[in-house]
Parts: structure tokens; C-alpha cells; sequence
């Protein structure tokens, strides 16, 4: 799944290549591509016709347009495979490209989604502790690269869980934007096993934890994201290159890049958690 520098990766290319153009046609091949506009893909389209573009934006692993049209916003889910990309209106269109956005530039707006666990849809704008949010993103917590995030208060909430430290990471209702490759990293840069209790963790420990999340994600934006495939590109088209910095994350018998020990791959929530076993020892047995 796409984390928070994926993400943002894709919010900065349609910003740069979107922002300001009007949509003069929407074409959808694939109804789920839409399955969450409860009104449908010809309600979406014609109500994305003729809007113009105002901004690009993001909060954790969301994104959202909005329009010249107020309180109305394009929530872009980008799931397990979505991709979205500018091309000219010419270009041979995608095997899976289930949305296509004719901009007044020439070009397309194309959402490829292969495995379609994404999607678009339309929501009203509300106002969640002084910024302006899609309804279905209201219960989604401020992310480390956010300006306004509050790391005391995401401390505080941390402490008072008696829950493992890797499933708070991932728990977007307290920080949003992190999944399972950056909690791996994060923790990793850490010393700390996902196991450990966060209410057992000290408040320097976890102001520590917090800013190494937002120092990973930070990093990996700069390289373009994490891509294991072909599925996860910008605009473009084009993959990003974390993955060649990535410490304990899909390294499985490698050398741990601090102590040289071999990482570990253990059972976690239906995935995997990566780790090394000399520099974050298993807690002991509750």
C-alpha cells in the first residue's frame, strides 16, 4: 500500500501539472472506480465537468482536489495499485485505466488502477480543527510532515495505550500516514521491537520514535518513494528509489546496516514485521 511519501509524491505531480486547468470531460470504464460516489459515474462526471482545478491536497496517505466550486472536493483513494498520471490526450490509453479527466491544456488525467481497490469520489469540505478536510477524511489524524502536527499530544494519546508500539504507528486515528514499511524503518532507527507497549515507553523514547517516522518519510519523499514494482510511480510514470536506503523493511537474513546482525521477518497483523534482533530486542513475555 502507498504510504505518506507515495503519496505526496503524486500530490506535488498534480499540483505541478493540474492545478489551474479545467476539466472539460470525465470518461469512466470501470465502475468500481467510482464504487464510492454513491450517485454514480455519470453524477461524477458531469459534476467534475467545467471545474477548475484551485489545489492539490493531503493529509496521511489521502488525497483530495478541490475546485472553483466551494466545499466540494475529489477524494482520490489510491488503494493497493491506483496511479495517477498526466498524459497527452493522444497518448494509447492504459490497459487499466478506469478514469480518464480531459484537462483545457491537452492533456489527460489518468487513474490506472490495475487491482481497482481505488477510486474516486466526490464529498463536502468540513472544517476539522481549523483546516478545511473531506467529510470521509474528518476522522484522519495530522501526519509528521504536517505543519500544524501537535507531536506532544500524539506523545500523550501514545502513553495512555496499553498497545503495541507498531500498532499505534499504524493506527491512522493517531498519526496518519505511516504504514507498514516506514513503522519497520521508524522503529528500526528507534532500537525499539514492534512488540514493545507504548504505555511503557518513556516520553523522550517516543518524541524519538515520532521524529525518526517523520525523518524516514521525509527521506524517502526525496528519493520519490518506495517502489517494490511498476505500480507505484508519479505522474509520470516514473518509480521511486527508497527502496535501495531501506534498513530492515523486505531485508530478511541481510545484514543489519548498524550491527551487522541478520534481520528477522515475524508474523504481524496478517503482514510482516522486519527488525533486527540485536539492535531491538523482543520485550519479555507479558
Amino acid at each position: 500500500m502507498p504510504e505518506l511519501p507515495e503519496v505526496e509524491v503524486v500530490r506535488r505531480g498534480v499540483a505541478e501539472h493540474v492545478v489551474g486547468r479545467v476539466i472539460e470531460s470525465v470518461a469512466i470504464s470501470h465502475p468500481r472506480a467510482v464504487r464510492n460516489h454513491l450517485e454514480g459515474a455519470a453524477d461524477l462526471a458531469a459534476r467534475l465537468t467545467g471545474l477548475k482545478v484551485e489545489s492539490a491536497e493531503r493529509r496521511g496517505k489521502f488525497l483530495w482536489l478541490t475546485f472553483d466550486e466551494p466545499d466540494t472536493a475529489l477524494v482520490v483513494h489510491l488503494g493497493m495499485s491506483g496511479q495517477m498520471l498526466v498524459q497527452a490526450a493522444d497518448a494509447p490509453v492504459e490497459k487499466h485505466a478506469h478514469i480518464r479527466a480531459s484537462l483545457n491544456d491537452g492533456t489527460q488525467l489518468r487513474f490506472v488502477d490495475q487491482r481497482t481497490f481505488g477510486g474516486w469520489a466526490l464529498a463536502p469540505l468540513v472544517e476539522v480543527d481549523g483546516t478545511l478536510v473531506p467529510e470521509p477524511v474528518a476522522h484522519i489524524a495530522r501526519d509528521p510532515l504536517d505543519p500544524r502536527f501537535d507531536a506532544e499530544s500524539v506523545v500523550a494519546r501514545m502513553r495512555a495505550k496499553q498497545v503495541d508500539i507498531k500498532r499505534l504507528l499504524l493506527d491512522q486515528n493517531v498519526i496518519s500516514g505511516i504504514g507498514n514499511i516506514y513503522a519497520d524503518e521508524s522503529l528500526w532507527r528507534a532500537k525499539l521491537h514492534s512488540l514493545r507497549i507504548a504505555s511503557g515507553l518513556s516520553r523522550p523514547a517516543l518524541r524519538g520514535l515520532i521524529a525518526d517516522a517523520g525523518a524516514v518519510m521525509a527521506e524517502a519523499l526525496a528519493a520519490g518513494g518506495t517502489s517494490f514494482d511498476a505500480l507505484y510511480v508519479n505522474v509520470n510514470g516514473q518509480s521511486g528509489y527508497f527502496e535501495r536506503s531501506l534498513a530492515v523493511y523486505g531485508r530478511e537474513d541481510e545484514p543489519c546496516r548498524r550491527c551487522g546482525a541478520p534481520i528477522r521477518r515475524e508474523k504481524f497483523m496478517n503482514r510482516s514485521s522486519y527488525s533486527c534482533p540485536r539492535c531491538q530486542p523482543k520485550p519479555r513475555l507479558r
